[in-house]
């Protein structure tokens, strides 16, 4: 697959294939591969600048060097691009949110060549058409993602585990996610198990994890339980979108599923489509029409 290496080579692919008229799939007859730099880590400022190429691993792994962390944990580590262009998360999703709500800006290539910018490194910027995020989960329907900045966190001196085993798995989130406690993250690996996860200090750590055994019992368990619930994620071969106040009736639908209930996803072990209202799609509609009129990323 022809890779690019920098944001102008991008543009003259794609205003090739747009003066062509002929259809280009990112990931597929294009690649970032070539675009794996981390440009700039701002630790004074929490931010990072990477281009899309780069793995999460990698700038994960640069990132403690400092004592920081971006605080995506999704499944099967995926390039910043692939990340964005999926707004794919893991379960620190839970207390962080995804992609879109970590990226500040990004570099874009738009169809017909033109190289766009949008927001900054800065936590403050608001200015702008919001193309940083509006590309959060356009699966490379709207432009290719060249580099990206992102907010970032110190890494927590200390985490805890609590696995709760439990048929009644919509009392244990309740109660916890209307509790005063703050977990990181929090997933139910339906049917039977709830998985609650704790960071910050040491003392603050041991102290949520008596509240919460105090309110729903459970046991320590340890890192490899999130590997497993992100596994499962990224075998789950149907995803389902539901309002956080109606997991009960959620789950009645479901088999085997990882749920996280303050997102209000799940990712199902069984063949499910997601399906999205007229108005919503009607919009995507409209902007890829603006962004793309000849179709040259059109899946």
């Amino acid at each position: 697959m022809p890779s690019v290496s920098s944001a102008e080579e991008a543009s003259a692919a794609l205003a090739a294939a747009h003066a062509e008229g002929r259809r280009l799939r990112i990931g597929a007859d294009l690649t970032t591969d070539g675009l794996d730099r981390i440009l700039e880590h701002d630790p004074g400022d929490l931010t990072c600048t990477v281009e899309a190429g780069v793995r999460l691993s990698e700038l994960q792994s640069a990132l403690a060097t400092r004592g920081q962390r971006l605080s995506l944990d999704p499944p099967d580590d995926p390039t910043v691009g692939a990340l964005l262009a999926r707004n794919v998360s893991g379960p620190l999703r839970h207390r962080f949110g995804a992609p879109r709500d970590l990226v500040l800006g990004a570099t874009l290539v738009l169809a017909d060549g033109t190289i766009a910018s949008a927001g900054g490194k800065v936590v403050k910027n608001v200015a702008g058409y919001d193309l940083a995020r509006l590309v959060c989960g356009s699966e490379g329907r709207l432009a290719l993602i060249v580099r990206a900045s992102f907010r970032l966190h110190p890494l927590p001196k200390a985490s805890r585990t609590i696995a709760v085993e439990v048929d009644e798995v919509v009392d244990v989130a309740a109660l916890v996610l209307r509790s005063q406690l703050q977990p990181s993250a929090l997933d139910v690996l339906h049917p039977g198990r709830v998985l609650i996860l704790f960071e910050g200090s040491e003392r603050a750590v041991e102290a949520q994890v008596a509240t919460v055994r105090e309110l729903v019992g459970g046991t320590v368990g340890d890192a490899a339980m999130w590997d497993e619930s992100r596994e499962r994620q990224s075998a789950a071969l149907g995803r389902v979108r539901f309002p956080p106040g109606e997991l009960a009736d959620t789950l009645v639908e479901l088999g085997s599923a990882v749920v996280r209930p303050a997102a209000g996803i799940a990712y199902s072990a069984e063949r499910m489509s997601e399906t999205r209202a007229a108005a919503g799609q009607e919009l995507v509609d409209r902007i890829t029409a603006e962004l793309d009129p000849r179709g040259v990323l059109a899946a």
